[in-house]
């Protein structure tokens, strides 16, 4: 069974179609990669798994149970952890207690044991604190645990988003661009992060993503959309030959005998 699968899905904002009759199914365990121009509804089916938008037709189902009967405060519940575009952080706290922000879902004691600080409550903040010092170990986050968010640069914020992510132990996890913004060198890092989340903690992987380089180095397999529509699913070297790819990317009927598009023999 299918960790993760969408059936015919549609949908309409007023007269555009941001995602068209898709269905896909992620395995448990797979990194799956969705690309496409922008506007391809990449980033939509992200949000239709968060649940901030409901389909005009088909079903979205989750290990088995139909994700959209859940609200998007119950998807972190059932395992599903995303990271976003434009990062989403605490400003003016530390990465530590950002990363145990993460940890809210496997919160068990109420408001009044807290405010008394019960024992109990001590046990459950020192499981919450080894498993976000195990996050920051495996991130390599041990040199900006106790900085503030405001002072770290862009490319270590995105490392803090994931580790945010993983500190909410999911089975599933949604990477919204993971690449944007890094250079070269952290780029790679991502890359071997990703696929030591997949290989060591057994987490699935969606991923969004422009960097190619990326995709290619961590997918086993990838979708490619174009105009909410699917145009090809298989590995990257399979979606990335596909010609209905190749024409949504270059705007031509196909690469003409000289290996270049025919847009460039034209110039």
């Amino acid at each position: 069974m299918s960790l993760l699968e969408f059936d015919h899905v549609t949908l309409r904002f007023g007269g555009v179609v941001a995602v068209n009759d898709v269905s896909v199914k992620i395995e448990e365990g797979e990194v799956f990669a969705l690309v496409g121009p922008n506007g391809a509804g990449k980033s939509t089916m992200f949000n239709l798994v968060s649940r901030f938008y409901d389909p005009a037709e088909g079903r979205i189902t989750f290990d088995g149970k139909d994700l959209l009967k859940r609200r998007s405060d119950e998807v972190p519940m059932l395992g599903i952890a995303r990271t976003f575009q434009n990062i989403e952080l605490f400003e003016q706290a530390t990465v530590l207690h950002n990363l145990l922000v993460g940890r809210q879902r496997h919160r068990k004691t109420g408001m009044i044991s807290e405010l008394i600080f019960t024992p109990k409550v001590r046990d459950e903040e020192r499981r919450h604190r080894e498993a976000v010092e195990q996050v920051i170990d495996f991130l390599d986050l041990q040199a900006y645990r106790d900085k503030m968010i405001s002072g770290l640069p862009y490319g270590v914020r995105k490392v803090v988003e994931l580790g945010r992510a993983l500190a909410t132990e999911p089975r599933l996890l949604l990477l919204d661009e993971p690449a944007s913004g890094l250079s070269v060198e952290e780029t790679q890092d991502m890359a071997f992060w990703i696929e030591d989340i997949q290989k060591q903690l057994g987490i699935t992987v969606l991923m969004v993503e422009h960097d190619m380089g990326l995709v290619s180095a961590v997918s086993n397999r990838v979708l490619a959309l174009a105009d909410g529509k699917e145009l090809a699913t298989g590995t990257s070297a399979e979606v990335q030959s596909h010609p209905a790819v190749i024409e949504a990317y270059l705007g031509t009927k196909g690469v003409s005998k000289t290996g270049k598009s025919k847009k460039e023999d034209a110039a």
